[in-house]
């Protein structure tokens, strides 16, 4: 058998709470009165006055229950003796049946990520008017957050493509979609997004290099490309959103955007990865040297043979490319030697 999809269903019910709040406390107050009227009150009526009032004032607060306050970009779901009702969505003062129960398995789960971390730091308290929403919504913690949320995942140690291991991090920008999903298709869906932030980070970058190596395909063609997670980190920040989005969406959540927020070799090899840099840049930095100092000797034997000043002989021509190639890629200055006798 298909299991059965689970759909979030909203709730249309109407702003009510402060109506309720003010009629239950409007018929306290009656209550009261009346108890006082029955305890002088002699007979049948006054034994009946008194009974119902107490009752009243035993009970009438369960309607309190009900009341449910949301803010901007909050969300309330509930369920009624365990079956799914329907989720609150708006600001605003509302009340429902006393009995349902709001439900969030990941109300007390504090990832490294905005609206989840103090710091540490104690909050102090407080009396003002939101005082009075804690005193009357007993749901407070198992509100879900509709806002965009970052998810600064924690650096990961991961072997390239190359078997090179390299240190990376990233930061996710996501937010709940469906908050049905979201409380009853995973046990907690801030955890199954961050595993799912670590695995699909694994699985995209060992198919990079660190930095562009031949006969490398990170494209899955058959077919070599320049891609690598230092000059390509937004193809692969695409990559791994795409990849998590995939395994998130059965939980409710959008993947907004992915960043890669740090990106070194590891360790253990990242001095060795830096001669081999150094290296590489002072070869292309010779190479380049030595091509200009090529060009530069062909041009003044062609210049000397056009102009017709002096001939010169395959030795001395030698001996000239040798002297202009040692004063070119020379690391210093040359010493000039001015030679007064004859050439030959």
């Amino acid at each position: 058998m298909e299991k059965a999809e689970i759909r979030e269903i909203l709730l249309d019910n109407p702003k009510k709470g402060m109506p309720v709040l003010i009629g239950v406390i409007l018929s306290y107050i009656a209550a009261i009165g009346l108890c006082v009227l029955g305890a002088f009150m002699s007979g049948v009526l006054g034994t009946f006055l008194l009974i119902v009032s107490i009752v009243w004032m035993c009970l009438g607060w369960i309607l309190l229950c009900g009341l449910k306050t949301l803010k901007p970009q909050e969300a309330l779901v509930l369920t009624l003796f365990g079956n799914y009702l329907g989720t609150l969505k708006g600001a605003g003062f509302y009340w429902v049946n006393p009995f349902c129960t709001g439900v969030n398995p990941a109300a007390k789960t504090k990832l490294n990520q905005s609206g989840d971390v103090d710091g540490g730091r104690k909050s102090p308290v407080l009396i003002s008017a939101d005082s009075l929403n804690v005193s009357l919504d007993v749901e407070t913690g198992k509100k879900l957050s509709l806002k965009m949320m970052t998810l600064n995942n924690a650096k990961q140690k991961i072997t390239d493509c190359l078997g090179n291991p390299v240190e990376i991090g990233i930061a996710v920008i996501w937010r709940v979609t469906d908050t049905a999903k979201a409380v009853f298709a995973v046990d907690n869906y801030k955890e199954y997004l961050s595993l799912q932030c670590d695995s699909a980070l694994r699985n995209v970058v060992r198919m990079y290099p660190y930095d562009v190596s031949p006969n490398v395909d990170t494209t899955g063609d058959g077919m070599a490309d320049d891609g690598s997670l230092r000059g390509s980190s937004e193809v692969v920040a695409n990559r791994i959103r795409q990849e998590i989005q995939e395994k998130v969406n059965e939980a409710g959540l959008e993947i907004l955007e992915t960043r890669i927020t740090y990106l070194a070799y590891a360790t253990e090899i990242a001095a060795v990865m830096l001669q081999r840099q150094q290296a590489s840049a002072i070869i292309d930095a010779r190479k380049m040297i030595v091509d200009g100092a090529v060009g530069m000797v062909e041009m003044a034997l062609e210049r000397l043979n056009e102009s017709g000043v002096v001939e010169l002989d395959e030795e001395r021509k030698a001996a000239m490319v040798s002297n202009l190639l040692v004063v070119l890629c020379g690391n210093k200055d040359a010493q000039p030697v001015v030679n007064s006798g004859s050439l030959y």
